[in-house]
């Protein structure tokens, strides 16, 4: 992937609203056929710079380049892009194919051209032979289907999407995510997808680039940028996580030692993120790192009495209260020695140092 040309270049992208600026300063590339999404909560910025990308918005400052070729003053109608809204915009009054074939008909293509194109697509989106129904007459799976089919059948270089799967039900939504996906490896465009849910970012991305204010917070892979958080805010906002407030009270090479503010004490293996002794820290910890066991022995193990356990499918949530009066949550499985946990169970738990990271607190 690395060694293709990138289909979009954004650099020092800037855009103001009168004394309020909701995206800083941003630069990124996508690679040719890469499925690239922007993660972040509502109100980040992330609307407003795929807006940028699409036309819609200008920047206030900044150059947005794709193919090669600057974008800046290009209106949207002329740029190689097109977009899949949230709520999808297919024209109830159109069949399948009308809707599909639309954008072909707006730039003048011939009647019989436009059947044909709209027919390849349609089959190639796994609907073949439907392009006569009326869109009230398909689920909606099959309406995203279509929704992304009426911007292929364009050939655009950049497909933008803009939450799509927002409107679906849990199991519909859990479904789409292996089809977008599929749908992208099948066209090999380059996809650029915002979304808040972060399930949909780690499954279907190549890479994420985890927005917060305005700003990107951290670019990376899946893995990266959960396993390997650069930041107090990627930590917290990507996947679940234990946060323990405290203080640290040892540096030795690459090993942190932290104290909670309940008073345990935490070896921590990770990038140091320049913390010093005394600075206010934040440890994050992944719920499926800890493990209960059955003896009080070794770094990082703690008693316990569990709080609550409540099934979650393949796993229980386990919630124990350490001696410190601090509350640690588990991601524990259904079967093994403690398959039958209950409230008010002693337990031990413990973490391995590697898999915690640790930052400067907040306002510290």
């Amino acid at each position: 992937m690395s060694d293709l040309h990138p289909d979009l270049v954004c650099t020092d992208l800037t855009k103001d609203f009168a004394a309020f600026r909701a995206v800083d300063h941003v630069s990124f590339e996508v690679p040719q056929g890469s499925f690239f999404s922007i993660l972040g909560p509502s109100g980040c910025g992330k609307t407003t710079l795929l807006r940028m990308i699409a036309g819609f918005q200008s920047p206030s400052s900044g150059d947005l380049r794709i193919k090669g070729k600057s974008m800046i003053g290009v209106p949207p109608n002329k740029r190689p892009v097109s977009m899949v809204f949230q709520h999808l915009a297919l024209f109830p009054t159109m069949n399948i194919g009308d809707n599909v074939g639309f954008g072909l008909r707006q730039r003048g293509v011939g009647k019989s051209e436009i059947k044909t194109r709209v027919e390849q697509v349609l089959d190639r989106v796994g609907l073949p032979g439907v392009s006569g129904r009326r869109i009230d007459q398909i689920s909606g799976g099959q309406k995203q289907r279509v929704a992304i089919a009426r911007c292929m059948v364009l050939e655009p270089d950049v497909l933008l999407l803009d939450e799509p799967l927002g409107a679906l039900d849990l199991k519909l939504r859990e479904h789409m995510k292996v089809e977008l996906k599929s749908l992208q490896a099948a066209f090999n465009t380059t996809f650029v997808y915002i979304t808040h849910d972060q399930s949909e970012a780690l499954v279907m991305s190549d890479n994420i680039a985890v927005m917060n204010h305005g700003k990107f917070e951290q670019i990376g892979t899946p893995h990266d940028v959960y396993h390997a958080p650069s930041t107090a805010f990627v930590a917290g906002f990507v996947g679940d996580a234990n946060r323990i407030d405290g203080k640290v009270t040892g540096v030795d090479g690459a090993t942190l030692t932290v104290v909670s503010d309940g008073g345990a004490e935490m070896k921590i293996d990770a990038p140091t993120q320049g913390l010093s002794v005394g600075d206010a820290a934040q440890v994050f910890l992944r719920p499926e790192s800890i493990e209960l066991v059955e003896a009080g022995v070794g770094v990082n193990v703690s008693s316990g009495i569990v709080e609550s356990v409540l099934f979650n499918g393949a796993n229980s949530s386990v919630t124990v209260k350490d001696g410190s009066g601090g509350l640690l949550t588990v991601a524990l499985p259904q079967t093994g020695t403690f398959a039958r946990l209950q409230r008010g169970d002693r337990v031990f738990t413990r973490w391995d140092p590697a898999q915690a990271r640790c930052y400067l607190a907040a306002g510290a």
